[in-house]
């Protein structure tokens, strides 16, 4: 098996079936990382592998819309119209359709940034080398999922007031009558305490059980790999195949559903109590 627990790979086991060891299973230990700079003992700064992943990608994503947009042209070349097609989607398919046009111009680039942010952090899952979906490490949603939350609440109240943001965040309606004490309880947690635990857990669990079905099948090829084991080996590969197919249409659709439930929150605070 591999020196190195905290870094599970197929390839670094000598590990096979019938060698009289074990199945060297994926866990938790595939989701940790030896620090590549400084140390995590807690005694000082530490850069790991996912840390190198999130920033390389912010920086594909902005060098990518940069090199787009630097220089317009009215008749676009291919990388603008690729940039364009995939701004416009975001604007015109989640933007617009959640908020409307005329409210929601002004949350396009935050919209824009989330969803192609999420999207490239998901894909390094599938990339050789990489092979991590950095989402799938718990603190990166949550911290994106925390600055919708600030921008949410800080709208509602901003929009509202404070009387009125307690309405929105309640679901204030005097029409419930004696059930409106409870009715107003469980929306005030569920708006302001579940809802946004539930918006990161969704990227990041999605994205956890999928690398680790892909770790699965993939350590599985490798460790079958000798005598009548390769026929299974075979069929471990296929799924390989097709989990990766899955997951690059899983990979975006997370990234949707995240910018998607964003735009309702915003929708949801801009809108008139009623």
């Amino acid at each position: 098996m591999s020196a190195d627990p905290t870094q599970v790979l197929a390839f670094e086991t000598d590990c096979h079936l019938f060698d009289g060891c074990g199945f060297p299973a994926p866990g938790l230990h595939s989701f940790l990382f030896e620090p590549l700079w400084g140390n995590a003992d807690g005694n000082g700064l530490y850069f790991n592998k996912p840390m190198l992943l999130a920033l390389l990608g912010s920086i594909i994503v902005v060098v990518f819309f940069w090199a787009a947009f630097a220089k317009p042209k009215v008749i676009p070349g291919k990388l603008q119209m690729v940039a364009e097609a995939g701004y416009d989607f975001v604007r015109r398919g989640i933007v617009y359709e959640t908020i409307g046009k005329k409210e929601g111009e002004k949350y396009v680039p935050l919209a824009v940034a989330l969803f192609f942010f999420i999207w490239m952090m998901n894909l390094w899952s599938i990339i050789p080398v990489a092979q991590f979906p950095v989402t799938s490490i718990i603190a990166y949603p949550a911290i994106l999922a925390l600055i919708v939350y600030i921008t949410w609440v800080s709208l509602t109240f901003k929009r509202h007031g404070f009387v009125g943001a307690f309405k929105n965040f309640t679901g204030y309606d005097k029409s419930l009558g004696p059930v409106l004490p409870l009715a107003m309880t469980i929306e005030f947690f569920s708006n302001l305490l579940v809802r946004p635990f539930t918006h990161a857990v969704r990227l990041f669990a999605n994205m956890f059980a999928g690398h680790t079905l892909l770790l699965l099948f993939t350590i599985a090829t490798w460790y079958m790999l000798n005598g009548i084991g390769i026929a299974y080996s075979a069929v471990s590969f296929t799924m390989v195949i097709v989990m990766t197919a899955f997951e690059l249409f899983i990979q975006a659709v997370q990234a949707y559903v995240f910018v998607l439930l964003t735009c309702t929150f915003i929708q949801g605070a801009l809108a008139e109590h009623h």
